[in-house]
């Protein structure tokens, strides 16, 4: 079975884009999640209320601890969590609160209160790398093109975004059919705000 042009071309990305990130030096890396935080706040639609969603940062990837301490107080910042049905769930968590460790690796709230990806207002989500068009290379497991599919067809929330550093962008991905596009991407360095379904 031949593979698409599509997979060939990120089979061959993510190894690369994943070292280039994982070489970045720790003074790097903590001015990155500083300057991350500040676009990430000064969004057009960051939320002022309601429940948001980031991710534990693993395997050189930027990190958004800095962004969940300076959220507003009518915020709640929450996790994913891996669910059977192949999507995503959603944890309320604060620092200190209990973590297990899931299939992959990564840790996620211990607690059955889990969220929709719809109660979502905005969702940072990981990346591999990103293009100028909103396109985004995840480490191939589908999980937010899953949970997100809805995305696809709706104007309904939440806000998507991709959060790297800016080493991370690659010439423009050729897209699948099943892929979500982000509504914004922001790294250290700058942030792109892309025309979507979102309202």
């Amino acid at each position: 079975m031949t593979s698409s042009p599509a997979t060939d071309q990120r089979r061959t990305l993510r190894p690369q884009l994943r070292e280039r990130r994982r070489q970045l030096p720790a003074a790097a890396r903590i001015a990155g999640a500083e300057a991350l935080s500040a676009r990430l706040l000064a969004l057009p639609f960051a939320p002022q209320a309601g429940h948001v969603a980031g991710y534990w940062a693993s395997d050189g990837e930027i990190a958004l601890h800095v962004w969940q301490l300076r959220l507003p107080p009518a915020v709640t910042y929450c996790l994913p969590v891996l669910h059977e049905d192949g999507r995503l769930r959603f944890a309320p968590w604060r620092a200190g609160e209990p973590l297990v460790t899931n299939r992959y690796g990564i840790p996620e709230p211990d607690t059955a209160e889990l969220l929709p990806a719809e109660a979502m207002a905005l969702v940072v989500t990981p990346l591999v790398g990103f293009d100028d068009h909103g396109q985004r290379l995840g480490m191939g497991g589908g999980w937010y093109d899953r949970t997100f599919a809805f995305r696809r067809d709706t104007a309904a929330p939440p806000w998507l975004v991709g959060a790297g550093f800016a080493l991370q962008q690659v010439e423009p991905l050729i897209a699948e059919p099943w892929d979500v596009p982000l509504d914004a991407v922001c790294t250290e360095a700058d942030t792109r705000l892309f025309a979507t379904n979102a309202a």
